[in-house]
């Protein structure tokens, strides 16, 4: 997914190498040429900052999206992969999740999170948020530094960010804040960009308020950004970074020929300002660098659009497959389930659910260790890939636990055969690792559809029932519900 963008931004390298090595090859510079070529310095650094902060800013768009599909179900380990993506390939220090939590909801938040909202007081300390109707407590958060992010923090009583949460919030476009102290340290600028429930109507403040989940928040730290801007221009060229007529960062630039170029980031401009002290001989090297920044803008353009699109494909399939198998995973099962249940009642079809559980996998891990273990699984996800149908929904929802759903399945008999033909593939398996002892499953089976009334619940507890009760009876067995047979050892494993 990053290969074209490394690509580009090597095309841009050379593209600047170039330009300088032929800028060194012509002898005879004009001296007039000095203010086109300080002023073009500028526009280069400029839109190398807005370049890199605007990838990050849309970056943070991109999450967005997978957010709001997320909503109340966002996890630890969703909000994770979103977060390496987003620090791995852009500017940013930190990204952090900043939910929206009414009053109401506030001993909820606090349990299911496992830490209280706290708010800064007066002397900088962190105590216990007091009362308020409204609280935008930091949920998840991760930094690029690995410094620990400031969980359960109420962003919405900080008063330096407070006022562009609520104004990211109304307007519904990402806000910037001046640059003030950042809790994971030292001095940048956080970015809001607010996240509103899927579909919501949000023409209006008052919509957009009330569809409002919370905030994909990012934090970049001043120096990073001035090494970026510094980084295309020669050693000895002065740069500052003014904020409101102070330089945040860079000496104070008292000089009448030196160039300002507004630089934006989000909603917020900052002004950089530069001045090249050797007045001649540089003019030439800033058309070529130019001209190259041009093209790579260009190529950054068609990469960031393709490389967005694939980011949001990259996370979706991450979401919903098991990545030791590539199988779908347990959360993305239950919702094909829910269809498949859901198609059966309205086209009046019948379905069967099989919940497969490898006997004794257990002492595989305990006697050959978990690496040989997942080499298994694996073996036995391609055995089940291989005698299932395209159209069949086949899953890995535990450690050796697997689930088909077999839509459009008329009679019980049939789907029993299916059960025995996978567990007699799985039996005649040959484990490729040295020392494994063959592999046996016990399934159950559970029928759905025409002439059932089951739900989602009670279709999995009657599949699970068999399953167990297959491995009850000795294991090795396919069983559909409500079969009896008789118990030969304990069925653990």
């Amino acid at each position: 997914m990053r290969g074209p963008f490394l690509i580009g931004l090597a095309a841009v390298v050379a593209i600047a190498i170039g330009s300088v090595v032929g800028a060194l090859i012509v002898s005879d510079n004009e001296r007039d040429a000095f203010n086109r070529q300080q002023e073009e310095e500028a526009l280069r650094s400029a839109h190398q900052a807005e370049s890199v902060a605007a990838l990050s800013v849309g970056q943070l768009a991109s999450a967005v999206a997978f957010f709001q599909v997320e909503q109340e179900r966002l996890t630890k380990r969703e909000f994770e992969v979103v977060a390496d993506s987003l620090l791995h390939s852009g500017a940013l220090a930190a990204t952090a999740f900043v939910q929206s939590v009414p009053r109401p909801e506030r001993a909820a938040f606090e349990r299911d999170h496992g830490f209280p909202i706290l708010e800064r007081t007066g002397l900088g300390d962190l105590r216990r948020a007091g009362p308020r109707r409204q609280y935008f407590p930091v949920a998840y958060g991760k930094t690029a530094s690995g410094v620990r992010p400031p969980l359960g923090y109420d962003v919405g009583g900080d008063p330096a960010r407070a006022h562009f949460l609520r104004r990211a919030r109304d307007a519904g476009t990402p806000m910037a804040t001046p640059v003030l102290r950042l809790p994971i340290g030292g001095y940048g600028i956080n970015v809001f960009q607010p996240v509103y429930r899927d579909r919501a109507p949000t023409a209006t403040v008052a919509e957009r308020r009330r569809a409002l989940i919370g905030f994909a928040a990012g934090s970049f730290r001043v120096p990073a950004l001035a090494k970026v801007a510094t980084e295309v221009l020669p050693a000895n060229v002065e740069v500052a970074l003014l904020e409101r007529g102070r330089p945040v960062i860079g000496p104070n630039i008292s000089s009448g020929d030196a160039v300002r170029i507004p630089v934006q980031i989000a909603d917020r401009s900052w002004l950089l300002v530069v001045h090249d002290p050797n007045r001649p001989g540089v003019a030439l090297p800033v058309l070529m660098a130019v001209f190259g920044i041009s093209l790579a803008a260009l190529l950054a353009a068609l990469v960031l659009v393709w490389s967005r699109n694939e980011r949001m494909r990259e996370l979706q399939r991450q979401a919903s497959q098991d990545p030791l198998t590539r199988l779908k995973n347990r959360r993305r099962f239950e919702e094909d389930l829910r269809t498949e249940l859901a198609r059966s009642r309205r086209e009046e079809t019948t379905g069967a659910l099989l919940t497969l559980d490898l006997d004794n996998f257990k002492r595989v891990n305990d006697t050959l260790g978990h690496p040989v273990g997942d080499l298994v699984i694996e073996e036995i996800a391609g055995v089940l890939a291989g005698r299932t149908r395209e159209t069949d929904v086949l899953a890995r929802v535990g450690g050796d636990e697997f689930a088909i759903v077999l839509p459009r399945i008329e009679r019980a008999e049939e789907a029993q055969r299916i059960g025995e033909t996978i567990a007699t593939a799985i039996r005649e398996h040959v484990p490729q690792p040295d020392g494994v002892p063959a592999i046996t499953v016990s399934i159950g089976i559970a029928m759905f559809g025409v002439g059932t009334n089951a739900g989602f619940d009670s279709i999995l507890s009657a599949a699970d029932a068999a399953m167990y009760a297959a491995k009850a009876a000795g294991r090795d067995r396919v069983l559909l519900a409500g079969e009896v047979v008789a118990e030969a050892e304990d069925p653990a494993g």
